[in-house]
Formats: structure tokens, C-alpha cells, sequence
């Protein structure tokens, strides 16, 4: 694998650096959802129990024990006395937005690396085959024994930008799933509680 990394020439290092990165992000955010799932299920199953002994005060409290993008839109629940059901409905939907966007944050990085990694890639074969020209040049013969080495670099880069861009767009298709299927619950339960205030 060393050899093959250095096969690749000096693009293999700024695709190294991109998988690393998507690597990151991924354990960051699996973290992250895992979290954010015992926080919501915390939310649900305590408040409902708390609404529906009408113990607003210490239903309220629960805010101090989960995660901040849950707390948002949560303590909108208990702003209702103040306003109609309408504007209540409007500002939870505007806070539910924000928690939304919260939980994209940072997944733009993986899916810039998808696309952008076969690109990366591809300088490295341009750069791989301008070199096998400059040995053409520089030797004044041609045949494949002159231009294998660039063309190795060439073909190397390419195949390592393709493998990380593959595992950049399945990562980012993952993730948009999962973290639509999060917002959709945390919307739900947002909506079955205020239902019970």
C-alpha cells in the first residue's frame, strides 16, 4: 500500500487528507445521531408522562438535560399561553428549520469531497501524463518503457480519486437518509406534544 501510495505521486497526499476528513466527519456524526437518539426519546417519553400529569414547570426542566438543538424547539412547546395556535404552529415550524439545518451541519464536507475527489484525482493523471511527455522530451526516444512511470502515477491518482469520491457519495447518501428520518421523528414529537399542552 506504501508503494502504491507513493506510485501516486504528490496528489495522493490531498486525497489522503480528503478520506481522512470524510472518515472524521462520519465517526463525528454516527456520535452525534446516537446522541441526539436518546435525547429525543429522554424528550418524548418523560414530557408526555410530565404533560399529562399537567406538571408544566418540571416538564419545562427537562430542556436542561438535552442536547441544545432539541432545546430550541422545545421551549417553544411552552410559549403558547402567549400567542394563538397559528402563530404558535409558525414559530415552531421556524424553529424546527433552524434544528433542521443543525443537523446538516458539517455534511457539506463530505459531500464537497464526493464530488470534487475524481477531479483531484484526474489532475494527478494530467500531471502523471505531462511527465511521461517530458521523459519523451528529455530522452529524445519513445516506447513504453520511457513513459511507464508517469503513466503509473496517472493511473494511480485517478483510481485513488474515484475510490474516495465512491465512499464520499455513499457516506453523504447515508447520512441526507438518516438525518431526514431524524428531523421527520423530531417534528412528530415536537407535534404530539404540543398537542398534549
Amino acid at each position: 500500500m506504501f508503494e502504491l501510495f507513493n506510485a501516486g505521486g504528490f496528489i495522493m497526499y490531498p486525497l489522503l487528507i480528503c478520506s481522512l476528513l470524510v472518515w472524521f466527519v462520519t465517526f463525528e456524526k454516527i456520535r452525534f445521531l446516537n446522541s441526539l437518539k436518546k435525547d429525543i426519546d429522554l424528550m418524548f417519553i418523560k414530557g408526555q408522562d410530565l404533560l399529562k400529569d399537567k406538571k408544566l414547570h418540571e416538564a419545562k426542566g427537562l430542556s436542561h438535560s438535552i442536547h441544545p438543538l432539541l432545546c430550541i424547539p422545545y421551549l417553544t412547546l411552552f410559549e403558547g399561553a402567549e400567542m394563538d395556535r397559528e402563530q404558535w404552529g409558525m414559530r415552531m415550524a421556524r424553529r424546527l428549520v433552524e434544528t433542521q439545518q443543525g443537523l446538516k451541519r458539517s455534511l457539506w464536507i463530505i459531500g464537497t469531497i464526493g464530488s470534487s475527489a475524481p477531479f483531484i484525482g484526474l489532475f494527478g493523471t494530467v500531471v502523471g501524463i505531462i511527465k511521461s511527455f517530458q521523459s519523451i522530451a528529455q530522452s529524445g526516444k519513445s516506447g513504453f518503457a520511457i513513459v511507464a512511470s508517469g503513466l503509473s502515477e496517472a493511473l494511480v491518482a485517478t483510481a485513488a480519486g474515484i475510490i474516495v469520491a465512491v465512499m464520499a457519495v455513499i457516506l453523504y447518501n447515508y447520512f441526507q437518509n438518516r438525518l431526514s428520518r431524524v428531523n421527520t421523528e423530531i417534528r412528530n414529537r415536537m407535534q404530539d406534544l404540543m398537542d398534549l399542552i
